[in-house]
């Protein structure tokens, strides 16, 4: 009964995170004046995206109009809320020891997963509105008021999608928590992996985290001297990690590709709006935005600082028998696999339109916004630095080493 309860709280406790991170974000845009009691469906919608879930976009106007909508984007604002809380509440009734028997995580891991599917498909099912479309004096208005048949659009919750992206978003969550974690306890079998595995991933975790930090604070600075203040607290709440996690990426010299056409487009950063704008497909790198904006180069910089503040991080919570090559190791392999999830997670893929009786789209009613990463270039870059950022962090962590530390686990594996 004890885990049961662990678990319903740690769930219950996240979904009232993420819920309070979304309304918030969603009031700053806006939403709150939506009508028809709207709100709270939005809310459960972010909720679910948040967690992973899939949400269909829907519109037309009967016979008149055919709509192309689609959506495809992770308010990581609200997903990280909900991470923290998960994460630690699922941590917190542990021993600190450095075993475990498989059973009792699982006993643990399985109530929660259960649960949180639950709550899951609760807020799926809420995550479902429709709205008009004003269209003002284009000729689908004009037939729409003639034939009494206005445009909509709308969004539902994709139940089968949901439970299966966010079953594998909740193992996701539990494996880093279990990985990052130096206090949680491993399977016996596991726990010869604890020097390897632990200290690289922590210090990755921390560094996007680090990275989360220093956009809240840019934002509030933003807010107080740029004004759109509500704005900028709408993009704060729902996607600061959006737009900090690619800078560190392109900070290390990664890429990203993409458009924005028509009268939708991303809300801020204003440089990178104008720089996908237009018919094709743009690339974008540090060296195209200082080409609009100098102060770009910054993203070099404090991404240079940050990840060599990783390498020492990672290293003084390393053994002090780890030899230099091996914390290039750990760290490469951890910042690759960090980036490619990043670059998983904030791709954006919007776009809604409506044809007129199939012959073409009705102007401004339609738009589109992509962003990708170009993969490769971007992840390899990741464990090149990440790896030269684990080599000179060994050799800078010697003054600060503890020469006398060794692993937790090391008299468990002398038994």
């Amino acid at each position: 009964m004890g885990a049961l309860r662990d678990a319903l709280v740690a769930v219950l406790a996240a979904f009232a995170v993420m819920a309070a991170v979304a309304a918030a974000g969603l009031a700053c845009a806006g939403a709150g004046d939506l009508p028809g009691g709207a709100f709270p469906r939005v809310v459960a919608a972010v909720v679910v995206m948040a967690a992973g879930g899939s949400v269909e976009v829907t519109g037309g106007a009967g016979f008149l109009a055919g709509a192309d909508a689609s959506l495809s984007v992770l308010p990581l604002s609200v997903s990280l809320a909900g991470a923290l809380t998960a994460g630690w509440l699922f941590l917190r009734p542990l021993h600190n020891r450095a075993v475990a028997r498989p059973r009792e995580l699982l006993g643990r891991a399985v109530p929660l997963v259960l649960l949180w599917l639950l709550a899951l498909t609760g807020a799926t099912l809420l995550a479902r509105q429709t709205f008009a479309v004003s269209t003002g004096d284009n000729p689908l208005g004009e037939l729409g008021e003639l034939l009494d048949s206005s445009p909509t659009v709308g969004f539902e919750g994709d139940l089968a999608a949901t439970l299966l992206y966010g079953l594998l978003w909740i193992l996701g969550l539990l494996l880093v928590a279990l990985l990052v974690s130096r206090r949680a306890p491993l399977p016996a079998r596991l726990v010869r992996f604890h020097t390897a595995l632990r200290p690289a991933a922590f210090a990755t975790v921390a560094l996007l985290l680090a990275y989360v930090v220093i956009g809240i604070g840019v934002g509030i600075v933003v807010a107080a001297t740029q004004g759109h203040a509500a704005r900028t607290f709408a993009v704060l709440l729902l996607g600061l990690p959006n737009l900090v996690w690619p800078a560190l990426t392109l900070g290390f010299g990664g890429a990203w590709e993409g458009k924005v056409e028509g009268p939708f487009g991303l809300p801020m950063p204003q440089l990178l709006d104008q720089a996908l704008r237009g018919p094709d497909l743009s690339t974008v790198d540090v060296a195209s935005l200082a080409e609009r904006d100098a102060r770009a180069w910054w993203l070099v910089a404090v991404a240079a600082v940050l990840l060599l503040g990783t390498g020492v991080l990672a290293a003084v919570r390393s053994p002090a028998h780890v030899r230099p090559w091996q914390h290039a190791l750990h760290l490469g392999v951890a910042l690759a696999l960090a980036t490619l999830t990043v670059c998983l997670l904030a791709r954006v893929q919007a776009q809604f339109g409506l044809s007129l009786l199939g012959i073409g789209d009705v102007d401004g009613l339609g738009g589109k916004v992509e962003l990708s990463a170009v993969l490769w270039r971007t992840v390899g870059l990741g464990l090149l630095w990440g790896a030269v950022a684990g080599f000179l962090g060994a050799f800078l962590a010697r003054p600060l080493h503890r020469g006398g530390r060794v692993d937790e686990a090391a008299p468990l594996l002398k038994r």
